[in-house]
């Protein structure tokens, strides 16, 4: 069987006819999301990038944020980064999370969040984005941890920036298509 291919390079793999190594992680993604997200089927070219992604997703799931903030961070990322996929994706999966779609629209628009906790948290994770991973700004960090969040938290952010730099910039060079479950949240930088 024949990939999809949406550049000569970057085809969207199914489990068929991915990289003998991508082949399992695929199916695993259908069967946890009942689809196989464009996302992975361009990462599946790189078997070590689907691995490492679906590794640290599933560990940022169990970090010491909540889902809440958790889509905050992964879509606070995204918006920073300007990666349209992502951020269409996750305003989509935040509304099954139950993210207040007061708060995804923020994140989206760039206006601020109406919780002043995850103000912060968006606040502190764009900086950390915008910074490469510099606090330039104590007053960044002291309203990040007087929101209420540690030092845990303070590396559980990190960890989903992580986790979406690297499919954003994959994204960005791939060009990845946005899945029509995600095309009714398109998202323009």
């Amino acid at each position: 069987m024949k990939c999809d291919s949406m550049k000569s390079d970057f085809p969207l793999h199914t489990a068929e006819c991915a990289p003998e190594a991508s082949r399992a992680l695929l199916v695993q993604v259908q069967q946890k999301f009942g689809m196989t997200p464009n996302l992975f089927r361009v990462m599946a070219t790189s078997p070590a990038m689907l691995q490492a992604y679906l590794a640290t997703s599933e560990a940022f799931t169990n970090s010491s944020l909540t889902p809440v903030e958790q889509q905050v961070v992964l879509i606070s990322t995204s918006v920073t980064n300007g990666c349209t996929y992502c951020v269409a994706a996750h305003s989509v999966i935040s509304e099954m999370t139950g993210v207040p779609v007061s708060v995804t629209n923020a994140m989206r628009d760039g206006t601020v969040i109406p919780d002043t906790k995850l103000e912060a948290l968006r606040k502190f994770t764009q900086h950390l984005v915008d910074k490469r991973g510099y606090v330039e700004c104590e007053t960044t960090r002291a309203n990040f941890y007087a929101a209420g969040y540690n030092s845990q938290s303070l590396l559980d952010v990190i960890t989903g920036i992580s986790l979406k730099t690297m499919s954003n910039y994959m994204n960005h060079i791939a060009a990845t298509p946005l899945d029509e479950a995600f095309s009714a949240a398109q998202w323009k930088k």
